[in-house]
């Protein structure tokens, strides 16, 4: 059944109020794909019937519930690897000899989904700098949906999820066999890592300054004004000689607080002193 213009009008402003996301009219099949098993599992026999219950108690947790359900999840091991490949080279090496006094480092994936980048980041730094083991290392990762978040922390993966990015002996070094299609992280490399519900567009800088953050692909949808105020959150975050990567498709918007550092395989961004 094909949801009303007037109900989805009302599901495109409730998500976009509630996430910042803008979905446009080149998305509206995702309404009735995305929101089929909330549906269903709220006992509703349709999205139009959902949309009903939404209008009768405009405030409730299932409005959160249905933005949850319409985020972008799309996310893989290692997924666009120059970025990586960058960060092993030469950004870390430097990032860690400036470190050397305090020996700690804070890495944040924001809008991590199911949590494959965060475990990503703890097996580069495992393979490729050795002397972090007597570092204290702390990746967080952070995602509006609770069941995304819940899902990185328990760190399983699907045969198919573990066959997307990650090389056969990274597969063999960093995870465990959790059945006959199924592979869980060690618990050595899980140590390093870290999950928590947040909203980018809602919720104040981190407490603690960031050394790497990755907030990939997560803009695309937002409009400028959202973009804005979720960079200047990023930027807060950030230590002054930290470091940022977005997606390999993403521009900053023209800003103040950061410059472009442009590479042969990759992009990445530092923040500059605000004005």
């Amino acid at each position: 059944m094909t949801l009303a213009v007037r109900d989805v009008e009302y599901l495109r402003a409730l998500i976009a109020r509630h996430s910042g996301n803008c979905l446009d009219a080149t998305h509206d099949y995702l309404y009735e794909s995305r929101l089929h098993r909330l549906t269903r599992g709220r006992g509703f026999s349709s999205v139009a019937q959902l949309v009903a219950a939404l209008r009768s108690a405009p405030g409730s947790l299932l409005e959160h519930s249905v933005a949850e359900a319409m985020t972008i999840n799309e996310t893989s091991f290692f997924r666009e690897p120059a970025a990586f490949e960058l960060l092993r080279r030469t950004l870390l090496p430097a990032l860690i000899a400036r470190r050397r006094q305090r020996r700690n480092l804070l890495f944040w994936s924001a809008a991590c989904s199911s949590g494959q980048e965060v475990y990503s980041l703890a097996m580069l730094l495992r393979e490729n700098v050795p002397l972090l083991t007597s570092w204290t290392i702390d990746i967080l990762g952070t995602d509006l949906c609770a069941e995304l978040i819940a899902r990185a922390a328990a760190a399983r993966y699907s045969r198919v999820e573990v066959s997307r990015g990650l090389p056969t002996p990274l597969l063999l070094r960093y995870m465990v066999r959790a059945g006959d299609d199924a592979w869980e992280v060690s618990p050595a490399l899980r140590s390093l890592c870290r999950f928590q519900p947040r909203n980018l567009c809602t919720t104040p800088p981190l407490p603690q300054l960031c050394d790497v953050i990755f907030l990939r692909n997560v803009m695309l949808y937002f409009p400028p004004a959202t973009r804005a105020r979720v960079l200047q959150t990023i930027h807060r975050s950030l230590a002054p000689d930290g470091i940022l990567f977005l997606g390999a498709t993403e521009q900053m918007p023209d800003s103040p607080l950061w410059k472009a550092v442009r590479t042969p395989g990759a992009v990445w961004y530092c923040p500059l002193p605000a004005r």
